[in-house]
């Protein structure tokens, strides 16, 4: 059994998928990879077509559970958002050995579903775990210069395809040979500690929202999560 993936499973590690807005379909690569390696888990969101960012947060935590076992999170579009999000509320990576995030979902942008609560403003501190961030040069959801503006905020390595659009089905990443690739590396760079170098942050981020504002993220989670107790949603931008 030579396959790194095969073996961090075989191992008692965890690889656990985080979808974007409205899921991630069967011919999704991240749907593939999970008929590939059954061992694979999904965090599953309650509300996929209105997603709010308290609950979407407390579904990884959730899913992560008490278990001590290393986790790999490999995330797609909203969900990296979601992943960024669970780290400015609990702080210490933990138990999470790695990340791979694709296509992070720029959630200020002027096209942004409606749909979306929640989600800004964007967590800018280092992920306290290696991290490979793989972004596109003509994603429709985000633009390049926002993706390396993550990269840097996130201490992210960063890897930008060519012509990629979102890394979805509708870019012609379905089984995607290449994201597997990546997730290896991710792997491999989880056991030696490597692959994420935070960067020092400058006192206000590239887009011009200051530190203090970034920062409050967390708060309006939790302000969220009350909120959708009572069955109040309100939009956060």
């Amino acid at each position: 059994m030579n396959d790194p993936i095969q073996q961090w499973l075989a191992a008692g590690g965890r690889i656990i998928m985080l979808p974007g807005w409205r899921s991630s379909g069967p011919e999704h690569w991240q749907s593939v990879w999970q008929a590939r390696y059954p061992g694979i888990e999904r965090v599953e969101q309650a509300d996929w077509e209105h997603p709010v960012a308290g609950p979407w947060v407390r579904a990884l935590d959730a899913q992560l559970g008490d278990s001590d076992a290393p986790v790999i999170l490999v995330a797609h579009s909203l969900g990296c958002i979601t992943v960024a999000h669970w780290c400015a509320l609990h702080g210490r990576g933990g138990r999470i050995a790695g990340a791979l995030l694709v296509a992070p979902a720029d959630v200020r942008r002027p096209t942004v579903p409606h749909q979306f609560t929640g989600f800004v403003p964007l967590p800018q501190r280092p992920l306290p775990f290696p991290t490979l961030l793989i972004a596109s040069d003509d994603d429709p959801t985000c633009h390049l210069d926002r993706a390396t503006a993550f990269a840097e905020a996130w201490g992210a390595r960063q890897v930008t395809l060519a012509g990629a659009g979102h890394i979805n089905v509708d870019s012609g990443h379905g089984t995607w040979p290449q994201g597997i690739r990546f997730l290896r590396q991710v792997l491999q760079s989880a056991r030696r500690g490597r692959l994420h170098q935070p960067r020092p942050r400058s006192p206000r981020t590239r887009d011009g929202e200051s530190v203090a504002s970034l920062e409050a993220a967390p708060t309006l989670i939790r302000a969220g999560l009350d909120k959708a107790r009572h069955g109040v949603r309100t939009i956060a931008y």
